[in-house]
């Protein structure tokens, strides 16, 4: 169970990020019904489903990343730590499995969907701790952003989110599990999270 506080109501993002949402203006200055969000944002929304309020948590952030594009940096992360994890176990002699006339070794296996596990909760971890973007999504314009407050997520919010969507992918069921995981993003309104989404309170939006 994710020990994050529910959105608006918790951790603030700190002073330095240059992703939090910025304060609404004073009041008396301008429109008496405040400054329309950009991007398209609406300031009366459909209700945060976390509890956060009536306000929509996506105005005053940039649009939604396609999931079509999401699933494109995913795949683009996935391969290059695949070729990691392939060049280490075959370094030291660790294969996914061997066969021979009489059983198949199972511990190697399981050693490998071990590293298979840290390697990729290491990188999506550090990477989207530090900019909100692993390479894939770095490359393709979007980042990782916080629902309520569209800030870079804190280490914590980043391995749940992390180990949520690999810890299935390596030990039992990589291609099914990410495909519902990641594919859920398709079918989610109105925020267009994946299942690892949803257990961290995340959003992923565009940065171009």
């Amino acid at each position: 169970m994710s020990s994050e506080p529910p959105p608006g109501s918790g951790q603030q993002p700190p002073d330095d990020d240059p992703f939090r949402k910025q304060p609404p203006p004073a009041e008396g200055s301008g429109s008496p019904y405040g400054t329309p969000p950009p991007y398209g944002g609406s300031p009366q929304g459909g209700g945060d489903p976390y509890g956060g309020g009536p306000a929509d948590p996506l105005a005053g952030m940039p649009p939604l990343a396609p999931s079509g594009r999401r699933t494109l940096a995913r795949i683009i992360d996935m391969i290059m730590v695949a070729v990691v994890v392939w060049l280490i176990t075959w370094g030291v002699g660790v294969s996914e499995f061997d066969v021979n006339s009489d059983n198949m070794q199972y511990g190697k296996s399981l050693a490998q969907s071990a590293l298979a596990a840290v390697l990729y909760i290491g990188y999506d971890t550090i990477m989207i701790t530090r900019s909100g973007q692993t390479l894939g999504k770095k490359w393709l314009g979007m980042r990782v952003a916080n629902l309520d407050n569209g800030s870079t997520p804190s280490t914590q919010t980043t391995l749940i989110r992390s180990a949520v969507l690999w810890i299935p992918f390596a030990f039992c069921c990589a291609c099914i599990w990410t495909a519902i995981a990641g594919g859920w993003s398709y079918f989610d309104k109105p925020y267009k999270q994946g299942l690892h989404d949803k257990a961290a309170k995340t959003v992923v939006v565009s940065t171009t």
